[in-house]
């Protein structure tokens, strides 16, 4: 994707302050941070200290010391951890501002189109308290939706998905608002979280995060696959019954069963949101369909599920990964024809 269209003041950052990974897009040089939303903090003299923060920190989980703690700030699309999310914003904001002398950026924040008000003022005091100036605040499925390319501001509805990973946010939009929306607190966690269960359950093997994370994104799948196009993908773990290190062969139809339960929890948000829909914005998306965006849109025969249950086209946006930071950062670089959308 083109980042050509920020006109903004030089020094505006956009943040997707996501709960798998956090984005930050910088004017003039696109997203200059995309790393894991990971904290590692280690407590020494009794005063917790932060060790590492991103890509270092995911590394740790699951291998750290009773002294240090690697723990995800973000939880569902919210902070759970206020101090540990405030540091982590405040290192990604002085990365994306290192050698360019910005002091205070003017910055827009992602949030969740669900959250509360409290929910909302830790996030703008977390930005705050990390050296930003002026906060504004987006709502993830409209951030994610202008990063798509959807005519939000046209009175002809759209409708995007947005899958992160706590949450999955649905949502239906016209004239610059959301008219319609649909939280639901399932996400790419939650499928890494089927995985680790069913591998657990049906090989009686334990794996890691980051291995159900991997089968996941090798072997991932909403439905099961055609036989002769099946795909494997070998992986260790430890055998619950010898107790020693054991690697297992995990299919993707097994796979597409284990995720059987968190893609229906999406598939009837989907349905929901399209219940609640004003006829005429319905007759709109018959029309123009549904656009997946986030990292849970690349699991493979996703459109496939929702367009099965509904019977509308679903497409997925072109960069999907960073539709929601690419287009906060358009959102506040384009004050004049997109400033409705923004909470400042």
């Amino acid at each position: 994707m083109v980042f050509d269209f920020l006109v903004g003041r030089s020094g505006d950052l956009a943040i997707d302050l996501g709960t798998a990974n956090t984005l930050v897009f910088a004017k003039g040089r696109g997203i200059v941070v995309n790393e894991p939303s990971v904290v590692a903090i280690a407590t020494r003299g009794g005063k917790p200290q932060i060790l590492a923060v991103g890509e270092e920190a995911r590394q740790m989980l699951g291998k750290t010391p009773e002294s240090i703690r690697a723990i995800r700030p973000m939880r569902k699309g919210v902070i759970g951890d206020f101090e540990a999310a405030q540091a982590m914003t405040a290192y990604f904001i002085k990365r994306a501002a290192k050698g360019r002398g910005l002091r205070r950026p003017r910055v827009v924040i992602s949030t969740p189109q669900g959250a509360t008000p409290v929910e909302r003022r830790a996030i703008r005091e977390a930005a705050e308290g990390s050296g930003a100036g002026q906060v504004f605040l987006i709502e993830e499925p409209m951030a994610a939706a202008i990063g798509a390319d959807l005519p939000v501001t046209s009175p002809r509805g759209s409708m995007v998905v947005d899958l992160g990973g706590g949450t999955t946010e649905v949502a239906v939009l016209s004239l610059g608002g959301i008219t319609n929306a649909v939280s639901v607190p399932v996400g790419g966690d939650d499928f890494d979280e089927a995985i680790h269960g069913y591998v657990r359950r049906v090989h009686n093997v334990a794996i890691g995060e980051a291995t159900a994370e991997r089968i996941k994104r090798e072997v991932g799948a909403a439905l099961s696959p055609d036989p002769q196009d099946e795909l494997t993908v070998q992986v260790s773990g430890r055998d619950l019954i010898s107790g020693v290190p054991k690697a297992i062969a995990v299919s993707e139809s097994e796979i597409a069963d284990s995720l059987t339960e968190p893609v229906f929890a999406i598939v009837e948000g989907v349905k929901s949101a399209l219940e609640r829909t004003a006829p005429e914005l319905a007759a709109d998306i018959v029309d123009t369909g549904l656009v997946l965006t986030g990292g849970g849109a690349l699991l493979r025969r996703l459109p496939d599920a929702i367009r099965a249950a509904t019977g509308l086209p679903v497409s997925v946006a072109e960069e999907p990964l960073t539709c929601g930071v690419s287009g906060a950062g358009r959102a506040l670089s384009e004050l004049k024809t997109l400033k409705t959308v923004l909470q400042d």
